[in-house]
Formats: structure tokens, sequence, C-alpha cells
């Protein structure tokens, strides 16, 4: 959530600063702004409420030259959103600019003390506080005025300043939120994601927590807490930016829902070869190791929470270890047992996941041994786990989690079959049949994208409804939540996930005549249990959507459109059936007229907690 890009060089700090903001958009954002030093020195701040494209305006009605310069996209956490309340925020004297991602949880103290030492707000956010920490402590320098403001904040943060005692500098800190530092030609960068930098540069620094980085003309200087100089390896990007964007299609989250047969072949290439051992690239991880482990907790949010989901399903089915999925904003209030023996799989587009991130500390402090699935190289989460194993998703903007997650389920399914091979739960044939049908998935995830038009025909007839019921079993169930997930986040509908089981013990008093229901009845034990609960819908007026493995047409005599995936084995039906159910969620909030790459309220990367 939230933005920030930073820019010294010998170019106009105007228009790449917005550029670099527009390819953070997909982080979600309600306010817009940027603090330029112009050619005399002095500061000049334009922000406002809304999207970017106001900004814009405002910078073409009063253009702001300068080479140096801050910028954000602000996600309102303290203080609605508006213009007063939009970063960059100054101290009063308008000579210090600072852009702030996360939260300053002790920034009511802070305030009241400034407050008593002559200082006013204007904004009601914890952010202000920060430009007057500093604004307190400068004495002619501001490097030293930054590390003593620092010392100050409780929380989390990513913090850019410039200030016209210093016009020729830019500094920049972080601590559990995401900033990297773009190394270009003469010209230098902050952000808080690699997109924003890609039109410039591909070298980058990925910084660690309480990192310090002061950019002047001769370069970018590294400082730890006390000032003292870090050498770094420089990070070098190699995935294409024109893979972060829209290539013909009309969103984002179209583009990538089309881009899974890919992302699904990327994830397994390596790893899943016919014949030969599961391989985990660096991961350490011993066959001891694995065969003294007496619990895995898997813990994530959101659509990486549900992920998580079919990951138990799948290690407690071919490895036989036991599992237990948390939620990791809950996980570490609620004193979880965790010794030597336990292992922990955090699961996380970003990487960079307040919630998750803190989870995988927890576990570290009590001699945990923890295992990241992660899209992103070089994230928080990455460098702070045991191993890693990276999900190949390439760049994912629409902030509707869709190849990340199928490529999350892929990684869950190749550290079962490692584990159930390390452990002899499974035989060598019977690793190799599974081995053999996740090879033939990303074949079968474009024949599933070819159904997209029943799918769309059903969003058009269905978008005016008010509520959706998902309904599945056992692997179903688990697909069922995401679906419901995806449409609740882009369409703003009200939808449910019920295990079908349960809808006699009190759900299906919801269900009256003309009442949504989209099922799913794709494992072959449970199917006819599955028919069952779908006739007693129907019975009451719901009118239904279904989704089965390819032969089981007699589904049909049950349901009002019914659609299948191609066959494969039931453990793996999860990559194929939550295909149609992100087309449904897709085509709903087209007929809807909804923004379906940035919806309301949400951001791609939730860095705080």
């Amino acid at each position: 959530m939230c933005g920030i890009v930073g820019y010294l060089g010998k170019n106009q700090a105007s228009s790449i600063l917005v550029d670099g903001l527009s390819k953070l958009e997909y982080r979600g954002y309600d306010s817009a702004g940027v603090a330029i030093l112009n050619d005399e020195g002095l500061m000049n701040v334009t922000k406002c409420k809304g999207r970017l494209a106001n900004l814009e305006e405002k910078l073409k009605e009063n253009p702001i030259h300068g080479t140096v310069g801050i910028g954000h996209t602000r996600w309102a956490t303290h203080g609605e959103p508006s213009d007063v309340n939009s970063h960059p925020h100054t101290n009063e004297k308008g000579t210090i600019a600072v852009v702030h991602n996360g939260i300053i949880e002790n920034y009511m103290k802070l305030r009241e003390w400034l407050t008593s030492e002559g200082y006013t707000f204007k904004s009601e956010t914890d952010t202000e506080v920060i430009p007057h920490l500093v604004d307190y402590f400068y004495n002619g320098d501001i490097v030293e005025a930054v590390m003593k403001a620092v010392t100050k904040m409780e929380g989390s943060y990513a913090i850019g300043v410039v200030s016209t005692y210093e016009p020729g500098k830019l500094v920049a800190v972080r601590k559990d939120s995401p900033l990297i530092v773009g190394l270009g030609k003469d010209e230098y960068f902050i952000a808080s994601d690699i997109p924003a930098v890609l039109n410039h540069t591909r070298d980058v620094y990925l910084l660690e927590d309480k990192e310090f980085v002061v950019i002047d003309e001769k370069g970018v200087t590294l400082l730890d807490t006390v000032g003292r100089e870090i050498n770094k390896d420089v990070f070098h990007v190699t995935w294409d930016a024109n893979a972060a964007e829209k290539g013909g299609y009309e969103h984002f989250m179209l583009k990538e829902i089309h881009e899974q047969p890919k992302a699904i072949r990327d994830t397994m290439t390596s790893r899943i070869v016919k014949n030969e051992k599961i391989k985990l690239d660096d991961i350490t991880i011993t066959q001891e190791q694995i065969k003294n482990i007496d619990k895995i907790y898997i813990v994530a949010c959101g659509t990486a929470y549900h992920a998580g989901v079919i990951g138990k399903y799948a290690i407690e089915k071919l490895a036989r270890i036991p599992v237990e999925v948390e939620v990791a904003s809950e996980f570490r209030y609620r004193n979880p047992i965790i010794n030597e023996k336990t292992l922990m799989i955090v699961v996380s587009q970003s990487g960079e996941t307040a919630d998750t991130l803190a989870a995988l500390r927890e576990a570290k402090r009590q001699k945990a041994r923890v295992i990241a699935v992660t899209n992103v190289v070089g994230s928080s989460i990455s460098r702070e786990a045991d191993d890693v194993l990276y999900t190949w998703a390439g760049p994912e903007i629409a902030v509707a989690s869709t190849k990340a997650y199928v490529t999350q389920l892929i990684a869950m399914y190749i550290i079962a079959l490692f584990f159930a091979e390390n452990k002899g739960t499974l035989s060598n044939e019977e690793i190799e049949e599974i081995k053999e049908e996740m090879l033939l998935l990303p074949e079968k995830a474009e024949k599933v994208l070819e159904t997209k038009v029943v799918v769309e025909k059903f969003a058009a007839n269905n978008y005016m409804h008010r509520d959706m019921f998902f309904l599945g079993r056992g692997l179903d169930y688990a697909v069922a939540m995401e679906g419901s997930l995806k449409l609740k986040e882009i369409s703003y509908i009200h939808s449910e996930a019920y295990a079908a089981g349960e809808l006699k013990h009190g759900p299906i008093a919801l269900i009256e005549d003309g009442t949504v229901v989209i099922a799913l009845a794709t494992q072959e034990v449970l199917f006819e249990k599955m028919v069952s609960n779908i006739k007693e819908v129907k019975t009451r007026g719901a009118n239904v959507l279904a989704f089965a493995m390819e032969g089981h047409n007699e589904i049909e005599k049950t349901v009002d459109v019914a659609r299948y995936i191609p066959r494969t084995l039931e453990v793996l039906a999860p990559v194929l059936s939550v295909i149609p159910l992100q087309l449904l969620s897709y085509y709903t909030a087209i007929a809807k007229g909804c923004d379906v790459d940035k919806p309301r309220n949400l951001a791609k990367s939730v860095t705080v907690e």
C-alpha cells in the first residue's frame, strides 16, 4: 500500500516522479503528491485527493522545475482522503518535506510533545510528526537530524526526505516497509517497489531494516544506525519492464489471468522433471530434518491464505505431516505452540506483507525453521526466511491476485511432493503420476480459458444481484473461498463461501428464489454428495452455475449452467477450477462498471498491520 518515489539527477524531477508513481498505482491509493526543490532551492509542494491524473493536471497548470524531489501515493490510514492529509508533508516553514509509508504507532505522544514545543499541525495524519521531528533535531546536518528523528519513532516506515537547507541531498530510511534505491547514470532514485524505476535503471540496492540512504550529486551512500558506511551488492533486475504493461488487454487483471499457463509452467521449470528427484532450488532442509517435523504452520493473508489451505490438503494427503493454516494477522496473538520441530511456511506474493513478516520473525525467535513462498526476489520475507521457493509469476499489477495465486498452488504441490519423496509416503510410481499430471496443467489451463464466453454471459445476466454464494466440498471448498474473495474484491458484491455439507446447519436459510449459487464439484469421491447439496439449493429456487470434471455431464440435470474443466488428478483440480471463478469475478465487475485493476479501499501489498 502507498507508493514512494524519489529522484536526484540532472533531469526534471516532476515527470520522473509522476511516471514512477504511475508504475505503483497497483499498490492502492486515494491521493497523490510531489515535493520538488526548484532551481533556486525553494520547496514546491503539489498534492491532491484522488487519482494520479488529478495531480498531473495540477502540474500541467503550474509546472515545477527542479531536479530533486519526492513523490507519494497515499492509502489513508490516519485521517480521511483529502488534499491536506495527502503526502508529502512539511514542517511549518516548508523547508523540510517528507513522504512516508507505514504507521508511526506513537504519533499521538510525539504530536503532543511537539505541540508543547510550539509546533502546530495541519493534518490528521501520523506522518506529519516526521518533518516536525526532523526540524526539531536539525542543527546543520539533515542526515543527522533524520537519524535522531527515527530514534523517537515507533512502528513501521519507509521515509524519503528533502530539505531547502541542503537542496542537493535526498535522505531515506526503512524499517518494516519496503524501499529500494535505483542506480542510474548520474541520476539516482528511491522507490517502494522496483517497477517505479525500471524505465531508468535495472540496478538497485535492496535496503534492509534500519539502513539509511544519502543521495547527492556524488552518488549513493548507505549507512547503519550509527552512521557507519555499509557495503551492499547491487541487485540487477532481469525481468522485462514490458511485463508490467497491459500488452493489448483491456485490464491488467485479464492479462494476468491469461498469463497463468505460462506462470504455471515457469514455476515448475527445472523443479518438476520426469524421472528425476524434486528440486527445491537452494532449499537446504535435509531428509532427516523433514522426518523430524512434527507440525507445519502455513501462515498467510487473503489470497495467499487460500493457497495455504490447498497446501494443507496437499501436504497432509501426500506427505502425511500435520498442517495448520493460520491467518497471519491472528497468529502471533494466540501464543502459538512452536519449537525446533516446527516448520513454518509463509506465503506472500509481495514478500513484504507486514503480518506475515511478523509471524515469520516470531517463528524464528522460537527456533522454528521457515520456508518462504514469494514472488519477489530480494523481498524482506525472502531475505529473512531460512529457505525460499520463488513463484515465477512475473510482475502482478492488478490488486486482485490471479497468477500469483496459481503459482502459489504449484509451489505447495512441489513442497508436498518433496516431503513425500523424502519421507517415503508415496511410491516412485505415485510421485511420477502426479508429476506427469502437473506438467500437463499449463495446456489444460489454456483449455479452461477457452470457456470464458459462457462465464461472461452468466456474469452479464447476474451482475445486478447483491449476494452470491459459493459452495464446495474438500478442495473445492478451499477454491470456493478464493472465488468468493475475488468477487468481493473487484465487483463489491457480497459473497460467501460455504462447505456444502454445512448448508443445513444455517446458511440454507439465506437461499431464496433467484439466489445465485456457484457450485464446485471436481472431487470424484464427493461428487454425489455435492450433487445432493446442489439439489437442496435448487429446490429453494437458487440459480446455479456449476463446475465439474469432464465426463460428469449428469450434473446438467441438476443445475442451470454447467461448465467443465479438463480431467486431472483431484488434488490438482484447484489450479484449473479457480480460473473460471477469476473470469466470473472479472466479467461481473466489468458489467457493473467497476475499476477492476484498482478496487476501492484495497492495496496490492499490505505493509502495515
